[in-house]
């Protein structure tokens, strides 16, 4: 050191302060290089924040998730296995959080899944003796059923390519070969359960089961290498453990196909001197999307992650190739299935923005803004033939009631939050003498839309039953009758919505009901669920601090038409709002007391759309010229796209980023700790 001293030409004190500032500097650094770590992984840049948001309008809930706590939810339903995780988007989660509402108990059990088809009986089906390849004729039989009953609905083989290998491999005698077996055995699967009741031989259980049970036996669930067959009866397994109500080996088997697809390359386009073939390579890129499309959809059902981001996706959308006949017996109509695959990513996009614990710059509203915004230019430029035909659902050879349905379902899962919320802020505007609550337009409108979606939903279910054309054991329409029955449930207890919706909800569980006595195992388990939902809403006056129900109080005023309504382009004067009041200018908030006279002179005409009994809204009101309505099927009175042509809806879609930030704080839902999803008391 004294000859570094006598080198330098410093005294000691120097020295020693030339060593603090290197020492400072090295802390900074270090600190510096964490903080960004922690920045980059939670909350957005500094620089960032400042520049979108004013910084005298701070707003915790620009990097926070507002609708669930920070804890994950899980329920231990047996001692001896480890707690099962909750995903808050899963519709059974949702009912558990509408049931607390009703009882007004936070700590209420959730409704564990108990109705699936357990691995004893599976390995039990895969053992039995009779297993085997059945004759030519019955097995043409159940291929041709199966693809045209799924063949349609997703891309999950080559069509005639799939016959001509079945007649193959009759005429050769090959039975051994794995990879037909597997493929043929799954496909044998959905033939039986789209063509028999139930198992005679084998009590309550899901036709197929015993195909399913062998195919899963003898695949090879991690093969070193991978081929599209492969891929394709993967597919089909995971699709069919959703008719034994098995949803987490779907999304287990899908999340191995995915990987598998990406070793092989399939989330990119292969160079044409590799694969001459047209209609092999469109195969390539059909199977590549319906993996896309089961991934997204299969997480949504248990608000769990997506597998693979759409920046890491390189390939083609599906197209036609020529010559045109070719492509129609071997691969799917490319409208339909363009339109499936943008969907299923706007459904990714609201499990990660709206129920992940992911931090957001945006908040709550702007985030399910671009989400509805999205949607609506689905529906906008969807194709003609893609368009629904509500006089008649079956006439189109294309599933569009499924597509039409999923739709629905993704605006459900948007807006579904907002409407528990609608709910829970008026039962405190009538339980307390604290003064009017406030509730905002954009809540009022994003409610409306979860309440058209849903009738929509469940008008298309009920005449696909009424009609016989509804499948027995299948698990979506289950799903979607179960979710759009919670919406009608809660639409009766809301001056935007009817009472007549609880018809609804009761139409539902019956047919539930009856699915579930024909052995559906998802209806087994929603309508138990909804049973406890009944149970909540029948005893729901006892719970109420008055002791009667909001609906009953609201409602009843609303049905009457009275002097001074909110109308469509109609000038009127709105008590405690002022004169001559337009809804092309619709009030930031709307102020909403504990008095029921309130709420029909502020919510009734242009948010309550009358069911297929009631008249059209303008003629409630008889001279009132209501012009802003859609054009109604004859069927339901709804159609897909009536949520977005609200003009109420219109302006909540117009509105800046800077308005919903900053003009309606009381989206936000609530500060942290009285956060309307929070899982803290658990």
């Amino acid at each position: 050191m004294v000859k570094l001293l006598f080198l330098t030409g410093l005294t000691i004190t120097e020295y020693s302060y030339l060593e603090q500032l290197v020492a400072e500097n090295r802390r900074l650094k270090e600190q510096s290089v964490t903080s960004a770590d922690a920045t980059e992984t939670r909350d957005p840049p500094q620089a960032e924040h400042t520049a979108s948001r004013p910084v005298e309008a701070p707003d915790a809930t620009s990097i926070q998730n507002p609708l669930i706590g920070d804890r994950a939810w899980f329920h231990r339903y047996d001692p001896s296995s480890p707690p099962i995780y909750i995903g808050e988007a899963a519709c059974s989660a949702f009912a558990t959080r509408f049931r607390r509402f009703l009882t007004g108990n936070n700590a209420l059990a959730h409704i564990a899944r108990t109705q699936w088809t357990r691995e004893q009986t599976i390995a039990a089906a895969a053992n039995e003796a009779d297993v085997q390849w059945p004759s030519l004729h019955h097995a043409r039989l159940l291929v041709r059923i199966a693809i045209h009953q799924i063949g349609y609905l997703y891309h999950l083989m080559m069509r005639k390519a799939t016959l001509d290998k079945l007649e193959e491999i009759y005429l050769t005698g090959d039975f051994d070969c794995l990879t037909n077996k597997c493929k043929f055995f799954a496909l044998f699967a959905f033939g039986q359960a789209y063509s028999i009741r139930s198992e005679s031989t084998s009590g309550s259980r899901v036709p197929g089961t015993a195909y399913f049970a062998k195919a899963m036996n003898l695949v090879q669930i991690l093969p070193e290498r991978t081929s599209v067959t492969h891929l394709e009866t993967l597919l089909l397994l995971s699709l069919f453990s959703y008719y034994l109500n098995r949803r987490h080996s779907a999304y287990g088997l899908i999340g191995t196909v995915m990987r598998l697809s990406l070793t092989i390359g399939l989330n990119h386009n292969i160079p044409e001197s590799q694969l001459i073939d047209p209609v092999e390579r469109q195969h390539r890129i059909e199977i590549w999307w319906t993996i896309y499309i089961f991934d997204r959809m299969w997480g949504s059902k248990m608000g769990l992650p997506m597998q693979i981001l759409d920046e890491d996706i390189h390939v083609d959308m599906p197209s036609t190739i020529s010559p045109q006949w070719k492509h129609e017996e071997e691969l799917s109509d490319p409208e339909y299935m363009t339109a499936n695959i943008k969907l299923a990513r706007i459904v990714g996009e609201t499990i990660t923005k709206l129920y992940s614990r992911r931090k957001y710059q945006e908040t709550f509203l702007q985030r399910v803004q671009k989400l509805l915004k999205a949607l609506k230019n689905w529906v906008e430029t969807l194709p003609e033939s893609l368009r629904l035909n509500m006089e008649d659902l079956e006439s189109s050879k294309k599933p569009l009631v499924s597509l039409h349905m999923a739709f629905n379902q993704c605006i459900i899962l948007t807006t579904r939050p907002t409407l528990l919320h609608l709910l829970i802020t008026l039962r405190k505007a009538e339980s307390t003498d604290a003064g009017p609550e406030v509730v905002s337009q954009p809540v009022l409108t994003l409610s409306e839309a979860c309440i058209h979606a849903a009738r929509h939903s469940h008008s298309m279910i009920l005449t696909r039953w009424i009609n016989g054309t509804m499948p027995t054991f299948g698990y979506f329409h289950a799903h979607y009758l179960f979710s759009s029955a919670l919406i009608l449930a809660m639409s009766s207890f809301v001056p935007i919505g009817n009472p007549t919706d609880m018809s609804g909800f009761d139409s539902a569980l019956d047919l539930l009901r009856s699915m579930t006595e024909n052995g559906n195992l998802a209806a087994a388990e929603f309508y138990h669920n909804l049973e406890q939902v009944k149970l909540c809403l029948d005893n729901y006056p006892s719970n109420t601090s008055n002791q009667s129900r909001h609906s009953e109080t609201v409602l009843e005023a609303h049905r009457q038409p009275t002097p001074g309504l909110i109308q469509t382009n109609i000038n009127t004067t709105v008590p405690g709002l002022g004169p001559a009041l337009n809804t092309n200018s619709v009030p930031s908030s709307i102020p909403m007391g504990t008095s029921s006279t309130v709420f029909p002179n502020i919510l009734a005409a242009p948010h309550m759309l009358p069911n297929e009994n009631d008249m059209l809204a303008g003629q409630l009101h008889g001279s009132a010229e209501v012009n802003a309505l859609p054009t109604r099927d004859t069927t339901s009175g709804y159609t897909t796209e009536m949520a977005f042509l609200e003009p109420t809806m219109q302006d909540f879609l117009a509105q800046s980023d800077i308005d919903l930030g900053l003009l309606h704080p009381v989206d936000t839902f609530l500060s942290e700790a009285e956060n309307l999803y929070t899982c803290h008391e658990l």
